[in-house]
């Protein structure tokens, strides 16, 4: 008796493939998601690859555009602003509301991130170590316990992903542990207003290291992206 064959992938299944591809800058911005060349990496109907780009669309991680199809978003020099000015705004007092309700095993969970960011930059991969980085972010949201925050926080960091591939001209700041770890710091040791002021500087920090500049990224082939 043959083996079954396994079950196609889903829309979200599909589209959370595709959004990792972008958090990590395998797929660049201005990159054309050809809806028959997805089919085939894939192996499902331009039905459910339809499906998976409305998804990332919604997200605006994907632009759906007339008569041209889908493209990797790409955020003008006014949206890369105010993207990080609302960081700015919301995070640190996240960064604050964490550190006054941080457990032990909330700080576990933060430098497991730390250590993952850290051996992604020491393997090489860029990309990878930006993704963990914006997750690092997302977990200090989440510690926060604050929903409505940190759903506006989660397509922020998404966006940020797309500004830092196009706007980035300091590489290696987002690679500079400091930051990361007097955060740390300042959580293991409860302190709340020092929490809030670090991210402040922090973010001002990234939005500094961003040659705010119009330009273009040079597409990426969709099948060495996919590693298909």
């Amino acid at each position: 008796m043959n083996d079954p064959l396994p079950a196609a992938p889903m829309p979200d299944t599909i589209a959370n493939d595709l959004a990792l591809a972008i958090h990590e800058h395998r797929l660049m911005p201005g990159t054309k998601l050809s809806e028959e060349e997805l089919g085939e990496i894939y192996g499902v109907s331009r039905t459910i690859i339809r499906a998976a780009l409305q998804r990332l669309a919604h997200d605006r991680l994907v632009e759906l555009k007339r008569n041209r199809g889908a493209y990797v978003a790409q955020p003008t020099v006014r949206e890369a602003r105010e993207v990080f000015e609302a960081r700015a705004l919301l995070e640190p007092r996240t960064a604050r509301s964490a550190a006054e309700r941080i457990t032990e095993d909330d700080l576990a969970a933060l430098q497991r991130h730390i250590d993952e960011e850290h051996a992604a930059i020491d393997d090489g991969e860029a990309g990878r170590a930006l993704f963990l980085s914006g997750q690092f972010h997302l977990e200090i949201a989440r510690i926060a316990d604050q929903a409505t925050i940190t759903d506006f926080i989660t397509q922020l960091v998404a966006r940020s992903s797309l500004i830092i591939a196009l706007y980035w001209h300091r590489r290696g700041a987002l690679c500079e542990s400091h930051a990361h770890h007097a955060l740390m710091r300042a959580f293991a040791e409860r302190d709340s207003d020092l929490a809030e002021e670090l991210m402040k500087n922090h973010l001002l920090d990234l939005l500094s290291s961003l040659d705010l500049r119009n330009r273009t990224s040079a597409p990426a082939s969709l099948r060495e992206a996919l590693g298909a």
